[in-house]
């Protein structure tokens, strides 16, 4: 059985216990876990296992693998603790779903253009597009559409389209439904101001910057 994913059950643990399944080297897995890994564009989580730190999180099919410091001294059957580093979490939380905010509105207002990247970090969200002009002329829609959304303070729901193959998605009634398998915050509120920039990629290559205000 793949490790069963407490960060999508409750995206706000931040501590858990649990058993370790698999040791080879300094690479272990998990029966369970709250330590997010790189997916997506959504950055790793930062945390311990056992009190050693994450080094690399890897998610490799269904499974994840903890790459952590050397001389970690865990087994398999351990019992062990997981935490993570919550402050950075949240963050990413709210960058994230702002990220799939603005790509949303995009796609509504502005005939899908074609994304061709995106990266979320504690620090900022980006998204990458096929765009022929400055993608800055947009964004006095982007930041009213958006405030309007985060001032309502939607419930937002996510939940599998598929368990056995582990697809989700994010649903915000009379607003959208969209693939995602990253961990979302539980209203549009919680995100707070946003501020936009652009940064050209090249020619016809735009991107949108997006930060907390």
């Amino acid at each position: 059985m793949p490790v069963h994913k407490l960060f999508w059950d409750d995206p706000y643990l931040a501590e858990i216990e649990t058993v370790v399944t698999g040791v080879d080297g300094n690479v272990v897995t998990l029966q369970d876990t709250i330590a997010y890994a790189f997916s997506g564009g959504q950055q790793s989580d930062d945390g311990t296992i056992g009190g050693c730190r994450i080094v690399q999180a890897e998610k490799r099919g269904l499974e994840i693998y903890y790459t952590l410091d050397e001389g970690h001294g865990l087994r398999t059957g351990d019992r062990v603790p997981v935490a993570i580093d919550w402050e950075k979490r949240y963050r990413i939380m709210k960058l994230h779903f702002a990220a799939e905010v603005i790509l949303e509105l995009v796609n509504q207002y502005f005939n899908q253009p074609e994304k061709i990247g995106a990266n979320i970090t504690s620090e900022k969200a980006r998204i990458d597009f096929v765009w022929a002009t400055n993608i800055s002329e947009i964004f006095p829609v982007l930041e009213a559409k958006a405030g309007a959304l985060i001032a309502a303070n939607k419930p937002i729901q996510s939940a599998f389209s598929d368990v056995a193959k582990e697809i989700r998605y994010w649903r915000i009634e009379g607003f959208g439904q969209v693939p995602c398998g990253g961990t979302h915050i539980r209203t549009t509120g919680e995100i707070g101001a946003l501020r936009l920039k652009r940064d050209r990629q090249g020619k016809n290559k735009e991107r949108i910057e997006i930060y907390l205000a």
